[in-house]
């Protein structure tokens, strides 16, 4: 992952354009036309050995005769020769490259990439439509218009979808800050525009057109920590070509299912869109800083048409109607017409006038009891709707918790009143669908946000079977079976500590009967075969029989009936369990699939046979917590079963909730695990209990944790580390160690709180403490430090951090220790623990900053070996540097 010399992409000294053309019409034209028509003030250097003069400019015959060298080049010349091109380029000292040229197959991808790379000279594309970027004037591309400057940045995988989005945009008099079409990335994608774009303070917003995702990981750091500083919005297309129910890998064609697209963008913090007109209005919205806390929403309207549409819109969208209390009720009735509904769908008269609004928007923000207001007004020859829409933005001026939108419908009549609402800056739309998506737009994306930022709680850890776990996956693969018989899927399950009922293995009908007189009826009967998947679909599964004859005779039909409908499948023989008794249990199930692009995921929803068919399901990227666990299961339909009604007591959500917990450990500890279903898991309110599960394995399993889109909890760097006075255990920071964090500070003398923080803080807040804890440990790492005695209270003792740059090159480090610590040489521990967990990272550099008048620190820094300098601009900092590339144990050169 990099951003090395992207800055040459958007901000060029010099363009060299290769392919320049005079014949209109060609791309060679196009591109010349947009270079030195869009107002670029640095030397735009024509390059084509068959004209003298592009556009009034000198026309260059080779390279060689270029008067300088160039900070980008745009080539638009045919493929064969654009490796060489690249090459002759990156080795002059050019630093980026678009190449708008196609017809490249991956053999001329890869050595596109290979020409380029000795030299870090970055490639945008091939075939693609360019780069723009109207800040700077640059329009190194062949779209038809050049667009307006703003404080947008479009990313967009198609170079069709990129000149529709800028002719769409300039009718709206929307403007960009940057503007990328991708191509075929041979180098630069969307991960690393993401990690730029996310730096770059001329970019408000980021909107995303994905038509895949090439590089999962580095997609998700990226998308990560981008929305986190700012929104990101994104398009993908390619809804209708998910995977199945049954999640095989094989189905997707590669490209990932779009399901687990959506928990990818959602666990990213990012805000996903279905159309172009949706991309602008969520910007436009999200822009406005509203921030509803749910999705409760009170809608106040002149008409009941008009308030039949919002409310339809509600619940197509998922929203719902606000109940308003009694005494909102009290004081809004004088003033209605007629008798009104008590809910949270105010109706005004017809003619209402601007004092009705102010009332009514009154009493409705002083009962609380809403996350937002939609009001809405139809035109009226008798009422003024700007006078209404005045009084509305003052009532919005003094809302300060309650977001307000806005709907004047119509067009004539309600341009003075959007007018009034733009200066007042309340968001208004122009239907009540329109309005009510966007209140759901703001809803979901503050979920999303809150994902990034809740703190799970802290779980005992649990423990596991190894020696069974490597019994039963070693086993199987050592007797080349890939898939695990019913038994051992789920004794596999049992060494999780996962609830299963009791299953024996009998090899014909009759000792099918014979076992199932020694267990006890009723029981269940179940075809035992490798080469069935889905035991009911062949008639396998026999349940509630009462007697020897019954289990005998069935399983004797069941043989028939399999040979039948799946000729061929071998047939070991059957599985007897008693049948369980929960009446008012539910049928869940739950899974670990493999996905094309983002690796292992977890899958949860309703189970039984009819699944496949409800299609009752939420996806989760792994690793997961309590909160992420949790948020999944409130995204299915069968939720609302769980919870309770009537006769039927709410089930026990937590235990649910740790069983896809101790999933995502198993997808992380099992490298072999390539589909692992449970259907049905009974979850009532005494637990769960798995009835039926199935595991197939990869015969050659992918080493460690690079399946994974989002790098799991590294247990391997946890160790005892021993100091000159003392004994600790060190391990990275988890999500659940923000409240020790915080209690670490607090204990800590606030002098040095100051000097760690470059500020006094009495106490770290929740957002920040989140960011610390919550890291991607993929590119950053935290090692906290606790106690290492036997029964001693968890505590954090001192925490190390390092922050990598996208490169890879440079990590940024900090560090404290609990000020009653001091002296013991944890601090030394936690410096060398670090520069170890770097060095084996191959970072080149560890850096840092320090107050001049810590000494403490800059004397542990000196004798580890940090060079220090005083800081350029502020000579009460010092830098600290560490180098560890000239250690040929890094595999850098020194």
């Amino acid at each position: 992952m990099s951003i090395r010399n992207l800055d040459a992409l958007f901000e060029p000294r010099s363009i060299a354009l290769i392919g320049a053309s005079n014949r209109a019409g060609s791309v060679g034209a196009v591109l010349a036309r947009n270079l030195f028509g869009s107002g670029f003030d640095g030397p735009v250097m024509p390059v084509n050995p068959r004209e003298t003069s592009i556009r009034s400019v000198v026309c260059y015959p080779s390279l060689d005769a270029l008067p300088a060298v160039p900070d980008l080049a745009v080539v638009a010349t045919p493929a064969s020769g654009v490796p060489a091109l690249v090459a002759d380029l990156a080795q002059r000292g050019c630093r980026a490259a678009v190449v708008i040229s196609s017809g490249f197959d991956a053999a001329g991808r890869r050595a596109l990439l290979e020409a380029a790379r000795p030299h870090l000279l970055r490639v945008v594309g091939p075939n693609c439509l360019g780069v723009l970027s109207p800040p700077t004037a640059l329009n190194a591309s062949f779209a038809h218009l050049t667009p307006r400057k703003g404080d947008l940045a479009f990313v967009s995988q198609s170079a069709a979808m990129a000149t529709t989005v800028l002719d769409w945009a300039d009718v709206r008099e929307i403007g960009f800050s940057h503007v990328v079409s991708t191509g075929d990335m041979s180098d630069v994608d969307i991960g690393d525009l993401l990690d730029y774009l996310a730096l770059d303070a001329r970019a408000r917003a980021i909107l995303l057109y994905l038509e895949t995702v090439t590089d999962a990981r580095k997609f998700m750091t990226a998308a990560r920590i981008a929305a986190r500083t700012k929104p990101v919005v994104v398009i993908k297309t390619g809804r209708g070509a998910g995977l199945q129910a049954d999640l095989r890998p094989e189905i997707g064609g590669g490209r990932g299912a779009d399901d687990v697209y959506d928990a990818a963008f959602r666990r990213a913090g990012m805000l996903r869109v279905d159309t172009l007109r949706e991309l602008f209005e969520a910007v436009a919205t999200l822009a406005t800083g509203l921030r509803p806390s749910g999705d409760r929403l009170a809608v106040v309207t002149n008409s009941d048409a008009a308030g039949t549409l919002a409310l339809d819109a509600l619940s197509a969208f998922g929203g719902r109607l606000a109940e308003l209390p009694e005494a909102a009720w009290s004081r809004l009735a004088p003033g209605l017409p007629g008798s009104p509904a008590r809910s949270g769908l105010v109706k005004l008269a017809p003619d209402a006038t601007a004092d009705a609004y102010a009332d009514t928007l009154a009493a409705i923000l002083e009962s609380g009891d809403q996350d937002a207001v939609l009001v809405m007004n139809c035109p009226q020859a008798i009422a003024d709707g700007t006078e209404a829409a005045r009084a509305t933005v003052e009532a919005a001026r003094k809302a300060r918790r309650t977001p307000i939108l806005t709907c004047w419908l119509g067009e004539r009549a309600a341009r003075t009143a959007r007018r009034v609402f733009a200066a007042g800056n309340v968001p208004t739309y122009q239907t009540p669908d329109e309005t009510v998506r966007a209140f759901m737009q703001l809803v979901t994306y503050r979920r999303n946000q809150d994902l990034l930022m809740q703190t799970p709680a802290v779980v005992a850890p649990f423990g596991v079977d190894r020696a069974a776990v490597e019994r039963l996956v070693g086993g199987a693969l050592g007797e080349g079976r890939t898939v695990l018989t019913e038994p051992e899927s789920k004794a596999l399950l049992a060494a999780y500590g996962i609830a299963t009922v009791p299953t024996e293995i009998a090899g014909d009908p009759a000792e099918a009967a014979a076992l199932a007189a020694r267990i006890g009826f009723p029981v269940a009967l179940k075809i035992l075969s490798p080469d069935i998947a889905d035991k009911t679909d062949v008639g396998g599964v026999r349940l509630q029989l009462d007697d020897a004859a019954s289990v005998r005779e069935a399983g004797e039909h069941m043989i028939r009936t399999v040979a039948g409908r799946q000729p061929g499948a071998r047939i070991d023989g059957f599985t007897v369990q008693a049948m369980v008794r929960r009446a008012h249990a539910v049928e869940l199930r739950l899974g670990i699939s493999t996905d094309p692009v983002f690796g292992p995921v977890i899958r949860f929803g309703q189970g039984g046979t009819a699944a496949d068919i409800l299609n009752d399901r939420a996806i989760g990227l792994p690793p997961l917590n309590a909160v992420l666990a949790r948020d999944m299961i409130g995204r299915t339909k069968v939720w609302r079963l769980l919870q309770g009604y009537r006769e039927r007591p709410p089930a026990d959500a937590e235990t649910i909730a740790a069983t896809l917990v101790t999933l995502s450990r198993m997808a992380a500890d099992i490298e072999a695990i390539a589909e692992l279903d449970i259907n049905p898991l009974l979850a009532d309110g005494e637990g769960v209990v798995a009835l039926d599960a199935r595991v197939v394995l990869r015969a050659e399993p992918p080493a460690g944790s690079a399946r994974f889109a989002i790098l799991p909890y590294p247990e391997d760097l946890e160790r005892e580390a021993v100091s000159r006075k003392g004994r600790f255990r060190l391990r990275p920071i988890r999500p659940e160690d923000e409240p020790a964090l915080v209690r670490m500070v607090e204990l800590s003398d606030p002098e040095d709180v100051r000097l760690r923080f470059f500020a006094p803080l009495r106490r770290i807040g929740h957002a920040f403490a989140a960011r610390l804890t919550q890291i991607d440990y993929s590119r950053e790492m935290a090692l906290v430090a606790e106690p290492a005695e036997p029964g001693a209270q968890s505590a954090i003792l001192g925490v190390v951090r390092l922050i990598a740059d996208p490169d890879g090159e440079r990590a940024e480090f900090g560090i404290m220790v609990r000020s009653d610590q001091k002296g013991r040489g944890l601090g030394r521990l936690l410096m060398e623990a670090i520069l170890a967990y770097a060095k084996a990272q191959r970072v080149g550099t560890v850096h840092g900053e320090v107050l001049a008048e810590n000494t403490a620190m800059l004397s542990m820094a000196r004798r580890i070996g940090f060079r220090q300098k005083v800081h350029k601009d502020d000579p009460g900092l010092r830098v600290l540097e560490f180098d560890l590339s000239a250690d040929p144990s890094t595999g850098r050169d020194a």
